[in-house]
């Protein structure tokens, strides 16, 4: 975050700072505002495709491959994964139920079922280990 902020502060005081030089240029006779305007327009072209590229290269590094023989390794049934989805999208155990047409004490069940197999204590903490098998 603070990169962020770093990033924008330098790129907002390199843009006044193009904007200032201009003025000065105009003023002094020496630039159309033809040309100024051009220099601007291509460093936002270029400040922008900069700006493209990080954005699609942090995309690439997340991975979407789900491990199945982990899923089969730590013998959670296929109903136990569908819980564990919809507990990924932040839904209450009454939600799941609905959803998958169980009830929701169903619901606790498999959940728990879950915690014991991962390993975990909560929901979060069964959600983060699922998510460091690459099995969500």
């Amino acid at each position: 975050m603070k990169k962020t902020v770093l990033v924008f502060s330098v790129l907002i005081f390199a843009i006044l700072l193009l904007f200032q030089i201009s003025k000065y240029a105009v003023l002094s006779g020496s630039l159309k505002i033809e040309i100024i305007i051009g220099v601007i327009a291509i460093v936002f072209l270029i400040i922008g495709i900069y700006i493209n590229k990080k954005s699609l290269s942090k995309n690439e590094l997340v991975s979407t491959e789900i491990d199945y023989e982990k899923i089969s390794e730590l013998e959670i049934t296929k109903r136990e994964y569908e819980v564990l989805q919809a507990i990924s999208e932040g839904l209450s155990n009454k939600e799941i139920g609905n959803k998958l047409y169980l009830s929701e004490s169903t619901i606790k069940t498999h959940v728990s079922n879950l915690l014991v197999k991962l390993n975990a204590k909560r929901r979060t903490q069964a959600l983060q280990i699922a998510k460091d098998y690459k099995i969500i």
